[in-house]
């Protein structure tokens, strides 16, 4: 929720980069404690993770020598690893908790940083004459998809709000929102269904006998 908050603040600051760096790295290493309760869901999300957050902080340093391709390519296969691992928590929930509730809420908010990375890397292999993405309003009409503009196009898809002043151009592009649009739709509904057939088969604690004179 941070990251969300600060990231369209800080970005265009002298050290907004480095803080949107500091604060990516925090919910990659959170997202592995998450989900790595089992030994193997640990060793996997920490191989995954460590190359995308030694890549993000390498292409920090030296852009010349990493290209963020690489972060972003890792990155999104990171947060799929992590969507999924949280996805697969909730189904075989026995009952409704708090744990429950929080992983429904994160793995909603994964979504949108899986597809983030996704259209970011679409928008830069793109040629330059025939970009993936046109920004049609405002101040950043003409201007590329990139940082928060990416960020904020993702969530939008995702929960097909759609206000058009981001547009995709390219067919990848396209089947890249249409797919995060189909999934938003999909995890709400797989994910309140599964919520309230859980709740409604946890047993009920059965009352006492009534009290003397109590029909």
């Amino acid at each position: 929720v941070l990251l969300f908050l600060v990231t369209p603040f800080v970005e265009d600051l002298p050290w907004g980069d480095s803080l949107e760096a500091v604060l990516m790295t925090f919910v990659m290493v959170f997202a592995v404690l998450a989900i790595g309760a089992r030994g193997r869901t640990l060793m996997v999300a920490l191989l995954l993770v460590a190359p995308a957050l030694a890549a993000k902080w390498a292409n920090r340093i030296r852009p010349d020598l990493v290209p963020l391709e690489i972060f972003l390519a890792l990155g999104a296969i990171f947060f799929v690893f992590v969507t999924t691992n949280l996805l697969r928590f909730i189904l075989r929930a026995p009952r409704v908790d708090a744990n429950v509730l929080c992983a429904g809420i994160s793995g909603y908010l994964m979504l949108g940083l899986v597809w983030m990375p996704a259209y970011l890397l679409v928008a830069r292999l793109a040629p330059v004459a025939r970009p993936a993405f046109a920004l049609t309003v405002g101040p950043d009409a003409g201007s590329a998809l990139n940082g928060f503009k990416a960020f904020y196009f993702s969530f939008m898809t995702l929960t097909t709000v759609g206000y058009g002043d981001i547009v995709p151009i390219s067919r990848v592009a396209r089947m890249l929102a249409v797919l995060e649009a189909i999934t938003g739709l999909f995890y709400m509904a797989v994910l309140i269904s599964r919520l309230v057939a859980v709740y409604s088969s946890t047993p009920r604690p059965t009352e006492g006998p009534p009290a003397p004179g109590q029909t």
